[in-house]
């Protein structure tokens, strides 16, 4: 079973910043499309950003201007850079790959983001 794994998260100040990685040990991982997710206590999962192999990004509403997706296949790696960070943004942020064609589908654990003064 692939397991992707997430790091970065922590506890920041409103306004402040935060980079996460997620490396993902797939063959072919240049053709998945990468994406960020995240979900608060008692809320849905809610997608965050996503990025393509063709580079093509994709952002929810709410982190628009703020965040940015972004990716490394000669690391095996996707990150999203979180600026302007606020309160709202508190939740466990999960990495997700998905491969074009099929089913199939990764998550990691989660990493941690805590937004407070």
């Amino acid at each position: 079973q692939v397991q992707l794994a997430e790091s970065g998260g922590g506890l920041v100040q409103p306004g402040g910043s935060l980079r996460l990685s997620c490396t993902a040990p797939l063959s072919m991982f240049s053709t998945y499309r990468m994406g960020w997710y995240r979900q608060a206590p008692g809320e849905g999962r809610e997608l965050v950003a996503t990025i393509t192999d063709r580079y093509n990004t994709n952002y929810a509403d709410s982190v628009k201007g703020r965040f940015t997706i972004s990716r490394d296949n000669t690391k095996k790696s996707v990150y999203l850079q979180m600026n302007s960070l606020q309160p709202e943004d508190t939740a466990v942020y999960l990495c997700n790959a998905q491969f074009p064609i099929g089913p199939v589908n990764y998550w990691g654990q989660g990493t941690q983001v805590t937004v407070s003064s």
